[in-house]
């Protein structure tokens, strides 16, 4: 085909669709360039539809131009949903699909386990903290959407799927999991002595803010006059529970600002005039999201000392917009911003004291393990018990 006749052939594809293009943009008020860019995308549908080798459906281009859109974002949170995984995410939410336990995290490409439920089919088959996900039922991360990872990996109850696992130090290894119907308490305290009392937060459900309230009644009538909050693997989840927990331990003020775009702001606060005793909490690498929020809050107001590993740094708000065939858009429309105003999207909360881990810790979802084999734990009793003796909820900036 002449240079010619392919102009003539674009023009005319241009020009069918004209009167349809010119009706919408001036619709909604588009400028010229806006207009223009619509122009090209409809001239290269067409001249596709009608001299690509293959016949091509008009509905693939229309999502192949779509998903393309999000994928120039380069935010692994933000995916094209077609049909098929839109249709998932719903069935999804009313309870019909399962899983296999483990939460997930996106970095440098890559797709990395940040904690397993305990009992959970990932536990049982050996998936622990810090796993790579190379592929799913055979096919690569680097071919998915990061943000699809998870939406292959669940599925129906009673279905199984395969994971290809690389651990450090050890051969890539396949794992067959079944998936099942997660449901797991989320929060578990015991005293460590006759003062300190240690809670544990596994992740951020509905029913966190209760469970958390009931444990720390409990602890209080045990005697507890100092806390262990320990949020490491904790990926994160429901913020409003994030927002219940602070409003029991972060003073009177701001607790997180969700700030879009253009500025709109919904801040989340407390009443809560004084903190009722002094808190220290243990983060790691895998700590993410609501756990980051809760413990920036703490770090901020100076109700809290953190120990431990800097945090993962996944302080963003994604919203799920449906569109015009059964599809939908699963978006990143605003960022959390700490009460100072940090932003702790791919930087993470720092620790005010850190402390390496000896031995590998696994997400039991109970209790951590016993302090002498775990440094970090070790370190925060050493900490908090100095804070309990000394009647304050902080150290001077002295030490």
């Amino acid at each position: 085909m002449s240079k010619k006749t392919i102009i003539i052939v674009i023009l005319v594809a241009i020009v069918s669709s004209i009167g349809t293009i010119v009706g919408l943009c001036v619709a909604l008020n588009f400028d010229a360039k806006t207009a223009g860019n619509i122009l090209r995308l409809v001239g290269a549908m067409k001249f596709i539809e009608s001299q690509y080798v293959q016949e091509v459906e008009e509905n693939d281009l229309v999502n192949g131009a779509i998903s393309g859109m999000v994928r120039t974002l380069d935010d692994p949170h933000s995916i094209y949903l077609d049909t098929k995984l839109y249709n998932q995410l719903k069935t999804e939410t009313s309870g019909s699909f399962g899983g296999i336990g483990v939460y997930m995290g996106f970095k440098d490409g890559g797709v990395q386990v940040l904690g397993v439920i305990p009992e959970s089919p990932g536990e049982k088959v050996g998936l622990i903290a810090g796993d790579s996900i190379l592929a799913v039922n055979s096919q690569p991360v680097s071919e998915i959407e990061l943000g699809e990872v998870a939406m292959k990996i669940r599925g129906k109850v009673g279905t199984n799927v395969e994971l290809l696992i690389h651990r450090d130090g050890e051969e890539d290894k396949t794992y067959t999991i079944t998936r099942d119907i997660i449901k797991v308490k989320t929060v578990a305290g015991k005293m460590l002595d006759e003062k300190i009392g240690y809670v544990r937060i596994s992740h951020f459900s509905e029913d966190t803010g209760k469970e958390f309230k009931t444990s720390v009644s409990e602890l209080e009538n045990q005697g507890m006059k100092g806390m262990i909050l320990d949020l490491r693997q904790n990926p994160g989840g429901v913020i409003t529970s994030c927002v219940e927990i602070a409003q029991e331990i972060v003073p009177a003020g701001t607790i997180v600002s969700v700030i879009k775009r253009d500025g709109e702001k919904e801040v989340y606060t407390s009443h809560l005039q004084q903190p009722k005793f002094p808190i220290v909490v243990l983060l790691d690498n895998n700590s993410a999201s609501a756990s980051e929020l809760l413990s920036g809050a703490l770090q901020d107001t100076k109700a809290a000392l953190i120990v431990g590993k800097t945090s993962y740094g996944k302080g963003s708000v994604q919203s799920v917009i449906p569109m015009f065939h059964d599809d939908g858009l699963k978006l990143t429309i605003a960022k959390y911003y700490t009460p100072n105003g940090r932003s702790i999207d791919g930087t993470g909360i720092v620790p005010d004291v850190e402390v390496d881990l000896e031995l590998p810790l696994t997400m039991t979802g109970e209790l951590a393990v016993d302090s002498f084999e775990d440094t970090q734990l070790k370190t925060a009793e050493e900490l908090l018990a100095k804070q309990i003796d000394a009647g304050k909820i902080l150290f001077d900036s002295d030490g």
